[in-house]
């Protein structure tokens, strides 16, 4: 008992301490006047703020409604003028009915039923201008038709002309008009009531509108007919007429604070279309103007509020001036670790470059999500996404563009998902997408598809306007993967089936392609040693004219796997392009077909042109040009013999680049050829500013041309192009006798194909070579 009682007054002991603690901190000089000092602030400031935010609301709504009743009033004097106008149009053109001009008009002033001539005048003209009679003397004796394109249409409604500056009053005038066909006159009738423009402002009251306010009307065409500042009256100005509606907004209430176009000072404006007449009211009050009073309320307010606040802050800096010093250093101390654990933090778990979350954190996302599907039995995917040719758009336009566009992937890729996806770049122009929580296959392909579409629109990097694709692999969880690094290798091999099917694409994960990845995996091994173990070969083909001599040859590479045997281009081509090897293996090539034309020339064989074909990452590599430089120089060809093949995309990728190249080639000499002509998308019109030799026509146009009329004339038209362009047209892939007459009787200029001979190694074409040469010499 004694023990319970001692802790109950122990723990009573410690209650009261920690009390007692709590009020000697309150009672503290610094606490104690920075509360009180915190406390009348805010109750100074609150009272002030709200007594100058009403006096403002106050303020507004009084101007914005003061400029509505206004514009209700100067609406309605408006309209009833331009009614009685229009009423007089009207009648003058009703009574002209087998009467003389002048006679109506006199009879009607006679009954008093025109309006009073000290404001308008009346006047009549024919479709030519002339004036017939008028209530007044003119100054303008053609003015009823100066704004000559509204009358020469049959227009039956009112037509107010542009205003008219009168030299002679120092005035502008405006016009309304009809026209009608009379019955009993060959040509039609003009009746203009003309009258002062002033008139139409003349209820511009400076105690309502002040001296910055505006009353106008305005056409439909955008020009002022009349407006008046204070004591400025001005005409014929022209403005944006849809955008002065845009910006007034709804007209049917009050008025909207705009800065007005034609003078930029802001107004509480009221525009509003007179739907009866091509005219609109225009009726402002200036905001200094209307909130003159309030904002010197406001000023006045605010200039005590100061003083209070400088009195009572003067007070308590000097009790508190230590204690507000030391505690605004701990404050600085304590915000700057703060700040700087958060970009420790973030710089760990995101990508410096683009914003998005790294590897590391993507990797506990998608841990998180593979665990959270798990255990609620749901589906998620993974998209891996791959920026097709990144590489060479680095290596052209620098890597700052490259940047660039990765910063714009980010954002894009991000505005195409739900927020409850994720999506982070893993390096490079490698991104991932994860998509939680889906509930079949086709949502996934759904915003793959949406993704595609967002992409490729077009990028503008370093002042130009690029297309880019990407190629999109998908995983889904758990069908491809149980696990984070299965599921990620699962869609990355997806990602490259894309590449490998054109890219641009989507391809969805699956036994087979893990399959062919594997194979793909060895393939590209046995790859990267190729070329040191002296696995390539190159075979020549013959380019022959329409009599059969051979004019050139072409160098095709060619692969001779140990164990696949001889490998087709297209079978490793592509996947040299990807890991870069095509540079070294182009730049071997190009050396060995060099050398080899020169060999045959000192064994006594003709002179004739080697055709070497260009990939597209090595006509973008910016080594190129050394590298021709560099063979031609090592093997003594001559430049003039050497002739590069390009394709139709990679001349129209890039234009301003590749002129640039094709300019430097032909300094040196060499000759330049587009290959597969017809299968691309080049422009014409670009085509021909490229110096550019000959043009091969593709082998598809070629194979069916003999079977289909269509197929022929376009190889027609092909041919015609390249004669046009002064090129050597030469047809790819002709086989049977039936296409090389075809193509004679098109004048093509020469050709190539299994029925000049196959591809040959470096021997067999020599032989072939010695034996056409001696049948020739036979022949002759």
């Amino acid at each position: 008992m004694n023990n319970n009682n001692e802790m109950k007054r122990y723990g009573h002991s410690s209650d009261t301490s920690v009390v007692q603690c709590w009020l000697n901190r309150l009672i503290q000089p610094q606490v104690l006047f920075t509360s009180i000092a915190v406390i009348a602030l805010v109750v100074i400031w609150t009272t002030t703020l709200h007594l100058v935010g009403r006096e403002q609301a106050s303020a507004e709504r009084t101007a914005a409604a003061l400029a509505a009743d206004t514009a209700d009033t100067y609406e309605a004097q408006i309209v009833r003028a331009l009614r009685e106008i229009d009423t007089t149009l009207k009648l003058v053109l009703y009574s002209i009915d087998g009467k003389s001009v002048p006679s109506v008009l006199d009879e009607l002033r006679a009954r008093n039923m025109l309006p009073p001539a000290s404001l308008f005048t009346v006047s009549v003209a024919d479709s030519s201008g002339n004036v017939l009679a008028s209530t007044d003397d003119l100054a303008h004796p053609h003015i009823a038709t100066h704004d000559d394109d509204r009358f020469t249409q049959k227009n039956e409604e009112m037509v107010v002309g542009e205003p008219w500056f009168n030299q002679g009053s120092g005035n502008w005038e405006l016009f309304f008009s009809r026209r009608a066909q009379v019955d009993d006159m060959d040509s039609d009738v003009i009746v203009t009531v003309s009258i002062h423009a002033g008139y139409f402002v003349s209820s511009y009251e400076p105690d309502v509108l002040g001296e910055q306010g505006v009353l106008a009307l305005v056409g439909t065409d955008g020009i002022f007919r009349i407006k008046r500042t204070g004591d400025n009256i001005s005409a014929n100005n022209k403005v944006d007429y849809a955008t002065m509606f845009a910006d007034s907004g709804d007209v049917e209430t009050s008025a909207t604070l705009t800065v007005n176009s034609w003078d930029e000072i802001p107004r509480y404006t009221v525009v509003r279309e007179l739907f009866e007449f091509p005219l609109a009211i225009v009726v402002g009050i200036s905001e200094a103007e209307g909130l003159a009073a309030a904002r010197e309320l406001k000023q006045t307010y605010l200039q005590r509020a100061m003083l209070a606040s400088l009195l009572l802050l003067i007070v308590i800096a000097l009790l508190g001036r230590l204690s507000w010093k030391l505690q605004r250093e701990q404050v600085r101390n304590l915000e700057q670790r703060i700040a700087h654990a958060q970009r420790v933090e973030y710089l760990a778990f995101h990508d410096s470059l683009t914003g998005l979350p790294n590897r590391a954190f993507f990797t506990q996302l998608l841990t998180q999500g593979m665990h959270h599907s798990r255990r609620y039995n749901k589906k998620l995917a993974l998209l891996f996404l791959d920026l097709d040719r990144f590489k060479i758009i680095n290596d052209s336009l620098g890597h700052d563009a490259g940047d660039e566009l990765l910063q714009e992937m980010a954002r894009r890729l991000s505005t195409t998902v739900r927020e409850s996806d994720v999506v982070a770049r893993l390096g490079g122009d490698e991104f991932v997408v994860l998509l939680t929580e889906i509930e079949e296959v086709r949502q996934a392909e759904i915003v793959a598809e949406k993704i595609l579409a967002t992409v490729s629109a077009p990028f503008t990097l370093a002042g130009q306007e690029l297309h880019i694709t990407v190629s999109v692999g998908v995983a889904l969880f758990p069908r491809d993967g149980e696990d984070e690094q299965s599921l990620l290798k699962s869609a990355d091999i997806a990602m490259y089936y894309a590449k490998e099917k054109g890219k641009n694409n989507v391809q969805f994960s699956s036994e087979a392609l893990k399959t062919d990845s594997v194979e793909r995996f060895v393939l590209e091994s046995r790859l990267r040693s190729a070329l040191q173990n002296q696995e390539f070969k190159v075979y020549y083909q013959s380019k022959q004219d329409m009599n059969g001599h051979v004019t050139g040859m072409e160098a095709l590479l060619r692969w001779q796997h140990p164990d696949l045997g001889l490998m087709a281009p297209m079978e490793f081509i592509p996947m040299a392009e990807e890991n870069g090897l095509i540079i070294p293996i182009g730049r071997w090539v190009l050396k060995t077909a060099c050398w080899q034309n020169v060999a045959w020339q000192n064994l006594g064989l003709p002179e004739l042109s080697m055709a070497v074909n260009l990939s597209a990452r090595q006509f973008l590599d910016k080594g190129l040009i050394d590298d021709i430089n560099t063979a031609l120089r090592e093997t003594g060809m001559a430049p003039e013999l050497l002739e590069l093949e390009i394709t139709e995309s990679m001349v129209m990728y890039d234009v301003k680049h590749t002129v640039q190249i094709l300019k430097e080639l032909k300094k040196m000499g060499v000759k330049v050829a587009i290959d597969d002509f017809g299968t691309g998308y080049s422009s014409l019109s670009r085509l021909k500013d490229f110096p550019l030799d000959s043009i091969k026509v593709d082998g598809s146009f070629i194979y069916a041309m003999t079977d289909c009329a269509e197929n022929q004339k376009l190889t027609e038209a092909i041919i015609e192009i390249g004669k046009t362009l002064s090129l050597t047209v030469i047809a790819e892939g002709v086989e049977t006798v039936e296409q090389l007459n075809c193509l004679r009787s098109l004048s093509c200029d020469q050709f190539q194909g299994f029925y000049a001979n196959k591809p040959l190694p470096a021997g067999e074409f020599e032989v072939m070579m010695r034996e056409l040469i001696i049948n020739s010499k036979t022949s002759c």
